[in-house]
């Protein structure tokens, strides 16, 4: 396992369904913004993405959902790859309530893809080796 990468966020009104929880769909949202903040504290922003030509895309999630989050909450997002290797990465997930209650669980499958010429349709997204430089920050930590 490598490092874990923790964050804070706070529950908005607009998030909920009507039974006046946090929508499970928001949930990934919130995990997608844990990995991104993540791969910002290692240096990979994504300028620096677009630089190595390519990015992570997601092909599976796994997401156990435990208890419910309301508007208000402050929740702690944690987040840590298991691997890389190849052209995949397998990140799991925490989310704790303000009482420090898990839940969420998650796991998820990221794909490293080329995305050169993405904006003239030129690429096919075919997944790629995980670039060196980025293994390399991950492990690092």
């Amino acid at each position: 396992m490598m490092s874990k990468f923790t964050t804070q966020l706070r529950v908005r009104h607009y998030e909920m369904d009507a039974l006046g929880h946090v929508n499970n769909a928001v949930y990934q949202h919130y995990l997608e913004q844990a990995a991104i903040e993540h791969s910002e504290q290692v240096g990979f922003t994504l300028d620096r993405y677009q630089e190595l030509g390519g990015a992570f895309v997601l092909r599976r999630i796994a997401i156990e959902y435990l208890r419910p989050a309301v508007a208000g909450d402050t929740l702690t997002v944690s987040t840590w790859l298991e691997n890389m290797r190849g052209t995949r990465a397998t990140r799991h997930y925490e989310i704790y309530g303000q009482k420090e209650e898990l839940l969420v669980t998650a796991e998820a499958l990221w794909v490293w893809v080329a995305t050169e010429g993405l904006r003239s349709n030129r690429t096919s997204m075919r997944p790629r080796p995980i670039p060196t430089e980025l293994l390399n920050a991950f492990t690092a930590r």
